[in-house]
């Protein structure tokens, strides 16, 4: 059971529960009232109180961050891999591998689910709170909060100097200038019922990337998203000229060369939302990416692709 507790300073004396849970624990309103309705999950001391309780300086308020109420829609275990690269209490992170969705879809009935496996090695009960989701191709890391609190704070800081994300991609081509931003909004293809395309009336989008080495028809790339608009860094690395390999939708589909788009999340640094420590993780290569490097990449490139 995850708790946040907090010592009341004097400067918070005479202040009421649902005061501290909004000002200075950032609950938002739905998970106050959801508090203030959930039963024995708001303690004082040690003993159980309502949100209008009155505080004293030295109280120890204790909450219970665990959602009691079942999901809407329950995942359906299975036994498929899923490694976990760090985990507390609070949150965890996963290394998801290729041909993973994070929920079951209509469209693709029997595909692996990030919510299936969690499901299988933590119990149906597992309330999955993606906070950054993968395309089913894409791999690398994805940050899932264990409550719903966790990930209104997580969600928050996202795409904020508190939650950075970086990847690695294989582009066709290599885009001139080797370094740059590139700031075009995304909306969806009215010509197809997934694929989005840069528009002007489309939301704002901005990516960062940087050529880290050059090979035979494609080039290694760093990317850091700003925003996380659907497919962002796929559509625009294709609006660049420079597709990703193996991107059936924005570019060429090539199983030969690689069978997804050649996209990995490979390191992620945020500030913890309970804690305020500095979490920093990081994943290699998958192998089929490292493959693509090692046929396509001239010599001398491997310190840079490593």
């Amino acid at each position: 059971m995850a708790v946040i507790t907090r010592i009341i300073p004097p400067e918070e004396d005479g202040a009421a529960v649902r005061h501290i849970l909004r000002a200075k624990l950032h609950f938002s309103s739905h998970a106050v009232s959801r508090l203030a309705h959930g039963g024995e999950c708001i303690f004082v001391n040690g003993v159980p109180v309502h949100t209008p309780h009155v505080l004293r300086a030295g109280d120890v308020l204790a909450v219970e961050t665990e959602d009691r109420r079942p999901p809407r829609t329950a995942a359906v275990p299975g036994n498929w891999p899923l490694p976990v690269a760090w985990e507390d209490e609070h949150l965890l992170i996963v290394n998801k591998p290729a041909g993973m969705t994070a929920h079951a879809s209509n469209f693709l009935p029997g595909t692996p689910t990030v919510a299936g496996a969690l499901a299988w090695t933590r119990g149906a009960d597992f309330i999955f709170h993606p906070v950054s989701r993968l395309d089913k191709g894409t791999t690398g890391l994805m940050v899932v909060a264990k409550s719903g609190y966790v990930h209104d704070l997580l969600r928050r800081a996202l795409h904020t100097q508190a939650f950075r994300r970086e990847y690695r991609a294989v582009c066709l081509g290599c885009p001139a200038p080797e370094r740059g931003t590139v700031d075009a909004p995304i909306g969806r293809d009215e010509s197809s019922a997934v694929a989005r395309r840069v528009r002007p009336d489309g939301a704002g989008a901005v990516s960062h990337y940087e050529v880290l080495a050059k090979g035979e028809g494609v080039s290694l790339l760093a990317l850091r998203p700003e925003t996380g608009r659907t497919h962002q860094l796929r559509v625009h690395m294709a609006y660049l000229g420079c597709p990703l390999a193996g991107d059936w939708l924005y570019g060429t589909e090539d199983p030969g060369l690689i069978p997804r788009p050649a996209l990995h999340s490979c390191a992620l640094t945020l500030a913890h939302p309970v804690t305020g420590e500095r979490v920093e993780v990081s994943a290699p290569l998958p192998e089929d990416m490292q493959k693509l490097l090692r046929e396509r990449f001239l010599p001398g490139t491997e310190a840079e692709i490593e």
